[in-house]
């Protein structure tokens, strides 16, 4: 691998990283890392119908019901953020 390749590379990950949030960058922390994940899986399920309709019928819920659960555990998905240590 040359030194214009590993560039080249770097180069498209920022760029990935400046475009999609959820691709992360070199100060993202764990929680915010989780939060990401959780609220993309949350998204996932909302917008695919059959996901939904199976988590529905294992909770023995209608589907809004579920849709309007998911839509609310995207506002705090992992709980309130630490709290940052200021040095």
């Amino acid at each position: 691998m040359q030194a214009s390749d590993r560039f080249n590379i770097n180069s498209q990950l920022e760029h990935l990283q400046a475009k999609y949030v959820g691709t992360g960058h070199a100060d993202l922390n764990r929680f915010e890392w989780a939060v990401n994940i959780q609220r993309d899986s949350y998204a996932s399920y909302v917008g695919h119908y059959p996901i939904l309709a199976y988590f529905a019928i294992a909770e023995n819920e209608s589907i809004g019901r579920e849709r309007y659960n998911f839509m609310q555990k995207m506002l705090l998905p992992c709980g309130l953020p630490p709290e940052r240590e200021d040095d």
